[in-house]
């Protein structure tokens, strides 16, 4: 039996061992940090028309600058063209247009800035709209 607990105490030792000497994984702090990354409409009657807006603060260390908002034909959005400096804040606005729409959905809006990541591919983020269509 003492034989069978020390072996155990081995292994769970050498384990914990082995963990130790594997190199910390770092995950990069992100681009930008948003106040609300989906935000629910609810209930929305078909026609009716909604804004909404998505904030985020410019968390890079460096000035970030957003190169293209995309959406749906259904969302129309506006976007600060300019600079925005580290620890800055912006704002995306997006009116929703139910018209064309005959069910409830979630909506992705991407956002595409110039500024790279290290292996050069732009930093790009994705917001989401829901809403829940009443005909």
């Amino acid at each position: 039996m003492k034989q069978l607990v020390f072996a155990l105490f081995c292994t769970m030792l050498c384990a914990g061992a082995c963990r130790a000497q594997q190199p910390a994984v770092s995950t990069p702090a992100p681009f930008v940090q948003w106040e609300q990354k989906k935000i629910d409409l609810g209930k929305v009657k078909k026609g009716e028309k909604r804004n909404l807006f998505f904030t985020f603060t410019n968390t890079s260390g460096a000035d970030a600058q957003i190169e293209l908002v995309d959406a749906c034909t259904c969302t129309t959005t506006d976007y600060p063209r300019g600079i925005i400096p580290p620890g800055g804040k912006a704002r995306i606005d997006a009116t929703f247009d139910s018209t064309e729409k005959d069910e409830s959905e979630t909506i992705d809006i991407n956002v595409l800035f110039k500024q790279t990541d290290a292996k050069g591919i732009p930093h790009m983020e994705i917001v989401q709209y829901a809403f829940d269509l009443v005909k």
